[in-house]
């Protein structure tokens, strides 16, 4: 049960991240307004650097449901790395920004990531 809710969780969360990757890439503008920054060379530039970091996050996310979906051994280091990274993204831009919107959102997507891959492992090793 616990190797479902991690497939899903991590396939909702790879949905989110390409999304935001589309954004980065192909709706800059509007991505940026999101976020209440005006576009300008210097923050279309961030953008795409941004794109190719969610772009990234995305393939490790992929090949990571690929590892749950084959039962691969070893996919737990690729979900405490996502784990690792939600929650730090979350943590971090609260206490920079102040925005809680991200810390709950993040840091509880790392929270349960972390939960589900503990859970899946102790599944794995009863069988």
């Amino acid at each position: 049960m616990a190797r479902k809710l991690l497939l899903t969780l991590l396939i909702v969360a790879l949905l989110i991240e390409l999304a935001l990757t589309g954004g980065a890439f192909f709706a800059r503008e509007f991505t940026l307004k999101q976020f209440g920054v005006g576009l300008t060379a210097e923050t279309s530039f961030l953008g795409y650097i941004v794109g190719w970091t969610l772009l990234f996050v995305s393939l490790v996310c992929g090949l990571a449901i690929w590892q749950v979906w084959q039962r691969k051994r070893g996919f737990q280091n690729l979900c405490y790395l996502l784990s690792l990274w939600w929650i730090g993204i979350g943590i971090g831009i609260y206490i920079a920004f102040g925005k809680p919107d991200n810390l709950v959102l993040d840091s509880l997507k790392g929270l349960l990531l972390l939960i589900l891959t503990n859970r899946t492992l102790a599944d794995r090793r009863m069988l």
